[in-house]
């Protein structure tokens, strides 16, 4: 099981678009300036109801200011595709 850490857009951006995710930001947690949680909405999650797809200039902007780093796992164990992934802070 092998997970990747990064802070490259055009690297999450990739693994992201490849599993079919969008960029999103968790329903009713942000404010008139601030997205709130971020998320990625793949197929079959949470979808719309709890969370609001955002571009990905405002994501990444958030991802940004918030100074964290984009965890994701390659494959599963059994060597399925993954699509687990979480925001970490980069020095832990």
């Amino acid at each position: 099981m092998q997970s990747t850490t990064t802070t490259d857009h055009d690297e999450i951006r990739q693994w992201v678009e490849q599993h079919d995710g969008q960029p999103a930001c968790v329903r009713g947690t942000g404010s008139e300036h601030d997205i709130g949680i971020l998320r990625i909405d793949f197929p079959g999650g949470a979808g719309e109801d709890e969370l609001k797809h955002v571009s990905w200039e405002q994501w990444f902007e958030k991802f940004d200011a918030t100074g964290v780093a984009f965890l994701y796992q390659k494959e599963k164990a059994n060597g399925d595709d993954s699509t687990f992934f979480k925001l970490v802070n980069p020095d832990s």
